[in-house]
């Protein structure tokens, strides 16, 4: 990994970058790029912008991110892609906990053998927030299960089977968004629930899976923690909860800096984050105004973050399976569509 990589994601505006773009790019030196449903129309279209970013950097290696979950958050899809089911679908597929895991793989291993045909390598799951009934629809069927150790197991099985197909999994939204009253991309959820309710639930899936590379944290008040910050601008919030009782020690990224849930320059919500101690910006929108106040920001990569940065990019590897044998997307997906088929 180049040296003067700055600690940050970018978005672009459409399917292909403008020479705007690749000059802020170019001289800013983004870690990442994150593509979202505007950069996508087909998969040449995708496997040319995915290298256009890459040379625009100068820098072959440099990651490609996408928000591809199935059900409502799914970047590439029809018709040029098949839709995935959503998370919840697995549990409620079968009572059995090893189908339910396979089910999670299988849909998983697919996705990545969708989007390393296209340049992406990492994706933006598995979502591990446990809902509660209280909690806002924005996480909904995107969670696994209600129940901690449901979403913690098919959480896991969802993360292998995106690094069996060669692309790393970003566990999101670290400590947990379930119990949010509010959609973070358009106000700040405030959680009041106990400390122990949340290490119990909340934060559980998390801490069973912290060795997984890369985690997203939310914007959500925890007013039992730190009643003033959001979990990704709050020093308490990854100090003592994501890097202390949960253990995380990997690549640490924000969530979108543009969402509503903050307020402030983008400057100032930077360097909040950064103190605060995350290891990775993310900005989404692609609006270059607000992109360079961002990457003006971010510090280069250095220290324990690159560290971070650069074990986790050494789990990418060329996609395999268990046995070593080319993998058959057909035969994945008539087991997927089989094990999602209600019992006769």
């Amino acid at each position: 990994m180049a040296s003067d990589v700055r600690a940050f994601i970018c978005g672009c505006l459409g399917p292909d970058l403008s020479q705007d773009e690749r000059d802020f790019m170019a001289a800013t030196q983004p870690w990442g790029l994150i593509l979202f449903r505007r950069n996508i129309v087909d998969p040449i279209q995708v496997a040319r912008l995915t290298d256009s970013f890459r040379t625009a950097i100068g820098r072959s290696d440099a990651p490609v991110l996408v928000d591809q979950e199935g059900g409502r958050v799914q970047r590439l899809t029809t018709p040029h892609w098949p839709k995935y089911p959503a998370a919840a679908a697995f549990a409620q597929a079968t009572s059995e906990p090893s189908a339910q895991a396979e089910l999670a793989f299988l849909a998983s291993r697919l996705m990545a053998h969708d989007l390393i045909k296209v340049g992406i390598d990492i994706d933006c799951m598995p979502v591990l927030d446990v809902p509660a009934p209280e909690g806002h629809g924005v996480i909904g069927d995107r969670a696994y299960g209600d129940e901690p150790r449901t979403v913690a197991a098919l959480g896991l099985a969802a993360a292998q089977g995106l690094l069996a197909g060669g692309v790393l999994p970003v566990v999101k939204h670290i400590p947990g968004h379930g119990r949010a009253t509010a959609d973070s991309h358009l106000e700040l959820p405030v959680v009041r629930a106990a400390l122990k309710d949340l290490e119990d639930t909340d934060f559980a899936p998390f801490r069973d899976l912290n060795h997984l590379p890369i985690a997203m944290t939310a914007h959500v008040v925890y007013a039992a923690i730190d009643a003033d910050q959001p979990g990704t601008l709050s020093k308490k919030v990854i100090q003592d909860i994501i890097r202390g009782y949960i253990g995380f020690d990997g690549l640490l990224m924000t969530d979108d800096l543009s969402m509503k849930a903050l307020t402030g320059s983008f400057a100032a919500r930077t360097q909040a984050a950064f103190a605060a101690g995350v290891d990775l910006a993310l900005h989404c929108n692609g609006l270059i105004a607000e992109a360079s106040e961002v990457a003006g920001a971010s510090p280069i990569l250095s220290g324990t973050s690159l560290e971070r940065a650069q074990n986790a990019l050494a789990l990418r590897k060329s996609p395999s399976n268990a046995q070593n044998v080319a993998f058959d997307p057909v035969d994945a997906w008539a087991r997927l569509q089989s094990g999602l088929e209600p019992a006769a």
